[in-house]
């Protein structure tokens, strides 16, 4: 499914995109039950004694419907691909994200990108406390992202490399005082696409959900996929980020 030529630019640039992984059917599934609730049942799941999370479709992060689009399609093969074949954890939860758009008079912020993992004090995690939980963003669009500023899933080429030079010259532990503010060589994209298209990132690519100027909401599912062996890296994931990538050994080598 992945081709060498794609594989060395998930190296290179630290991501890729993959167009029609997912069948139309299942995006038009999750879509129907994403703005039924966001109509319907509202943040927190409609219960916020049981859900603390404020945000949109709590209630259905764990359904078939959202799962399945990660752990029944094409996106578990090219996660593979690049892992390792059978080494992606089957996924359990996802991140339901839908981005709305600007008030007409609001001002674009502009773009700073993260990487995930790091308190804020305001994220659920506190301040000081930092931690690599995963292997590899996946992003689904459920419905077609044809312009930029429009909520695009927004990345940082390259800023893997770069971030992984960073913190070999200061040391992971700079993280315990928030996200790093470094240069990047290259200007960020904001991914365009189409509904069952699938962008996979490197878990240390400098990123951000774009500011979205269209009159469309952005859909999209999110997922954090994991390796088998994730967690046996550590710290070493910040400045040895090829670890977990047994499908891509023979280029790097």
């Amino acid at each position: 499914m992945i081709s060498d030529t794609q594989k060395q630019e998930f190296i290179d640039r630290g991501f890729l995109q993959l167009t029609e992984v997912v069948p139309r059917g299942m995006c038009d599934a999750a879509l129907q039950a994403i703005n039924h609730s966001i109509g319907n049942v509202g943040k927190t799941g409609g219960d916020p004694e049981r859900f603390t999370v404020d945000q949109f479709c709590y209630e259905l992060a764990d359904q078939p419907m959202m799962i399945d689009v990660f752990n029944k399609t094409g996106v578990r093969q090219a996660a593979d691909a690049l892992m390792g074949e059978g080494c992606m954890l089957p996924v359990e939860r996802v991140q339901i994200a839908p981005r709305f758009p600007l008030a007409p008079d609001e001002e674009p912020p502009g773009l700073h990108g993260h990487i995930d993992g790091i308190g804020g004090g305001n994220n659920g995690t506190a301040k000081g406390i930092y931690t690599r939980s995963f292997t590899l963003f996946a992003v689904v669009y459920l419905a077609d992202v044809p312009e930029t500023e429009s909520g695009n899933f927004t990345v940082w080429p390259g800023s893997h490399w770069e971030l992984q030079e960073y913190f070999r010259d200061v040391g992971h532990e700079v993280l315990s005082q928030g996200v790093p503010h470094i240069h990047h060589a290259q200007e960020p994209v904001m991914i365009t696409g189409k509904a069952g298209d699938v962008v996979l990132a490197h878990h240390l690519i400098q990123h951000e959900g774009g500011y979205n100027l269209s009159p469309h909401v952005r859909h999209a599912l999110i997922c954090r996929l994991r390796h088998r062996d994730w967690a046996a890296p550590g710290y070493d994931a910040y400045t040895n980020i090829w670890d977990e990538w047994s499908g891509l050994k023979e280029l790097r080598d």
